[in-house]
């Protein structure tokens, strides 16, 4: 099932708030970059390809706007995502308006989260229309909206593709643990790590999950687990803590997670605690698998040490459901990610294709076709 997890509909941008999940499926509806910058900070949408879609929608926003604020007399929306443009209408906006309006959302959303190197390629294809229109309204217009809707198109045809070839990995009767949420909630609304999960099921493997809660957002336990469950897949969710013990008893055929960057040598970024199930699977003798499409790679980063690491709010580890846990006083790390070396990495699974080891060069490479 593909998951409408962000879209842009009539003229806003429509996406779950994953905050509120598993106990209420709630949709929240934006007009302003703004918005869904905020929604970005908070979480409410997460996962590097939902991120990078999310801040061209966004950009998308603010032109839908000013189109809106110079239609004199006008009513409804200017684009949607599965009709495209409305008509030529507000095609008489200056377009050094809307590429000075489209910077400063490039800006604004460029300032929300560091790590996921997708939200900053979306936000370069975005501004790159502009500068390629830049004295033609009409153009600017449907050639930006068409690069939005591009992003989300082309991200959700690279999650199949990640699936295809990642179910050859698996065989029927596997356990796989996976770490944080790397399914729908985190894409275009099929998922890189569970999209692997979805087509061995779809070739009627029988495939079981064992997903890690992930603290301290758990979205392990609240994410991955409701959307597993909601496609009829058998789940268990375990506490971080218990992975050891779990990968030690021989029960776990393969570990699958996504990633928010890869660097040129294979580094990989990905949620905090990632690090630990890569180190236990390395001992254990576990195939540790990342699943991400290309847009992912960051030739730009030579290695983990070039990735910048978000910390987030002391708040998210000192309340636990409203509920301090932990004495004032004390001090708070809390960073959103660690980095995995690549050698702790059995092989990437590519919407290209199966990476394995060496890396260095074939990531280099295979990065820049998916910018």
């Amino acid at each position: 099932m593909i998951l409408q997890t962000i879209d842009y509909v009539e003229g806003s941008v429509v996406m779950i708030d994953q905050t509120a999940l598993p106990m209420e499926e709630r949709m929240i509806r934006l007009s302003r970059a703004d918005g869904v910058a905020g929604a970005i900070r908070s979480m409410r949408v997460r996962g590097a390809p939902a991120i990078g879609i999310a801040a061209a929608f966004g950009m998308l926003l603010e032109l839908e706007n000013l189109l809106r604020e110079s239609d004199q007399g006008g009513t409804g929306f200017f684009f949607d995502r599965k009709t495209g443009m409305s008509g030529s209408r507000g095609v008489a906006i200056d377009p050094e308006e809307a590429a000075g309006k489209l910077n400063q959302a490039a800006e604004l959303l460029a300032a929300t989260r560091p790590t996921a190197v997708n939200l900053f390629r979306a936000i370069e294809r975005m501004k790159r229309v502009a500068r390629e229109n830049p004295g033609d309204p009409a153009r600017l217009c449907s050639e930006t909206g068409a690069e939005a809707f591009r992003i989300h198109d082309e991200e959700l045809e690279r999650e199949r593709r990640i699936g295809a070839f990642g179910a050859a990995l698996l065989r029927s009767g596997m356990s796989v643990l996976t770490h944080c949420n790397a399914g729908g909630l985190a894409t275009a609304g099929y998922g890189t790590a569970l999209a692997v999960i979805y087509s061995a099921r779809g070739l009627g493997m029988d495939i079981r999950v064992y997903a890690d809660e992930t603290r301290p957002l758990l979205q392990g336990g609240r994410l991955t687990a409701w959307e597993l469950l909601k496609n009829g897949v058998d789940v268990t969710v375990l506490c971080d803590g218990a992975a050891a013990s779990l990968i030690s008893t021989g029960k776990i055929g393969a570990a699958i997670v996504g990633a928010d960057r890869i660097a040129a040598n294979g580094d990989t970024a990905n949620k905090i605690g990632t690090l630990g199930v890569a180190v236990l699977c390395a001992r254990y003798g576990v195939p540790f698998y990342v699943a991400a499409p290309l847009s992912t790679f960051d030739p730009d980063a030579p290695s983990g040490e070039s990735i910048p690491i978000e910390h987030r709010s002391e708040e998210e580890l000192i309340y636990f459901s409203g509920i301090r846990t932990i004495p004032e006083g004390a001090g708070i790390y809390n960073p959103a990610f660690d980095v995995t070396p690549a050698e702790l990495i059995t092989a990437f699974i590519t919407e290209k294709g199966v990476i394995y080891p060496p890396y260095g060069g074939k990531t280099g490479r295979l990065s820049g076709a998916g910018s």
